[in-house]
């Protein structure tokens, strides 16, 4: 699963509801089945309780995108049949989000009012609607709180025809319901923001030392070999395009593996031979998605800690292989290395993200995606060089290319 506990949670919660609802269908199937071959489709009891399972799943998706006019809409129309009441609403802070059933041209206007003292007090209340219509079914109101990590972020309101307190729970336990989605889905746009921040980080490690160096690698090359100039320009061109592109949070490998090819060509215009890279790839893994900006850092810091700070030659070679369920990213310099007790620190967040913050990066995000077990492994010591491992499921819930918008980098 996705690395934030709410993912979790949601695919848990889920999960337990479809497989206890299954698991007892089938079992009450199977022993009526032995007496005789009768479908039972269960006391009414049963049927109801499967019934409001199956209402809930459904409202579950709009609302794990937040709370807005159209995600409001879509969840109001499964809510109302859940709660059996006549109408049913959800508001934000300040509006009316959503209507559904009768009422709406003579009680919509009144509703922020009373969702105004809900607001302050932050418990349900159950009220009168006086409404002078006749004819009108809505007699009584229940305004339950829809909370989030920051308060109130809402309400719902059930309005029946007579005062219940048995609707009064049921809109209360329906709301905090609401609620644990749209907390999770704060902490899907937590982590979505989290994931930006740091690929925002990478971006400015890459900026200004990497494009300064390479513009110049291009520019000595302007008269004694323009041809391999222009080369090294659109390759540059290619590289800081996909580098700083601004839509997706995933990539496939074939694309990583191509910006990589760039990179190392820009690196080996201004070391020449010093740099010999070894690349070695099992075309059936090229298709895999992984996090966007996942491998270049690693090579990037296999070049710096193999060449810029060593003055002799540095091997690196980079391998990808199928291993069944997964590929296998392998990214080994023969540089300086790096002692294991730093390496464990800087993975830790105990020194400085400036030391390291390729390799910090890469494994917290590959942790927060595919979770703890596929955090990077990393084989060093001083003068020893480095191997740094990176495992990718070829198949992960959530985890997937988004084709690029028209107009978008």
């Amino acid at each position: 699963m996705s690395g934030t506990p709410g993912t979790l949670l949601a695919a848990l919660t889920a999960a337990g509801a479809v497989l206890l609802a299954a698991g007892f269908a089938l079992g009450r199937l199977t022993a009526r089945r032995a007496g005789r071959d009768v479908l039972d489709l269960g006391t009414p009891v049963e049927r109801a309780t499967f019934h409001t399972l199956h209402t809930a799943s459904l409202a579950a998706p709009p609302l794990r995108a937040g709370l807005t006019e159209d995600t409001a809409r879509k969840a109001a129309r499964r809510l109302r049949p859940l709660l059996g009441t006549e109408a049913l609403c959800l508001t934000d802070r300040t509006a009316v989000l959503a209507w559904d059933g009768p009422g709406a041209d003579h009680h919509r206007d009144q509703v922020m009012e009373r969702v105004a003292e809900l607001l302050d007090s932050g418990r349900s209340q159950s009220v009168r609607t006086d409404c002078g219509d006749l004819d009108c079914p809505l007699r009584w109101a229940v305004l339950a709180p829809l909370t989030g990590e920051e308060g109130v972020l809402g309400a719902l309101v059930a309005y029946g025809s007579r005062e219940s307190a048995v609707l009064v729970r049921a809109a209360t336990e329906v709301a905090r319901w609401v609620s644990v989605q749209l907390e999770l889905a704060e902490l899907d746009l937590s982590r979505t923001r989290l994931i930006e921040a740091e690929i925002r980080a990478l971006r400015a490690q890459i900026s200004p030392h990497f494009i300064y160096n390479s513009l110049a690698a291009i520019a000595s090359f302007v008269r004694t070999d323009p041809e391999h100039a222009r080369e090294l320009l659109l390759e540059f061109a290619d590289f800081t395009r996909y580098s700083f592109r601004r839509h997706g949070d995933f990539t496939h490998l074939a694309d990583e593996l191509r910006s990589i090819e760039q990179y190392l060509a820009l690196a080996g215009a201004r070391f020449g031979d010093r740099l010999q890279v070894t690349l070695q790839v099992a075309p059936e893994v090229l298709p895999v998605t992984l996090p966007f900006l996942c491998l270049q850092p690693l090579v990037e810091n296999a070049v710096k800690h193999g060449l810029e700070d060593s003055r002799t030659t540095c091997r690196v070679t980079i391998a990808a292989r199928d291993a069944g369920a997964e590929a296998v990213v392998t990214i080994e310099d023969d540089g300086v290395g790096m002692d294991p007790a730093v390496l464990r620190a800087i993975l830790a967040g105990e020194r400085p993200r400036s030391s390291g913050i390729g390799l910090s990066n890469v494994d917290e995000r590959l942790r927060q995606v595919y979770g703890d077990d596929y955090g990077l492994v990393v084989e060093t010591a001083v003068g020893a060089g480095m191997k740094v491992t990176v495992r990718v499921p070829k198949y992960h819930a959530g985890v997937h290319r988004t084709p690029p918008m028209s107009g978008q980098v």
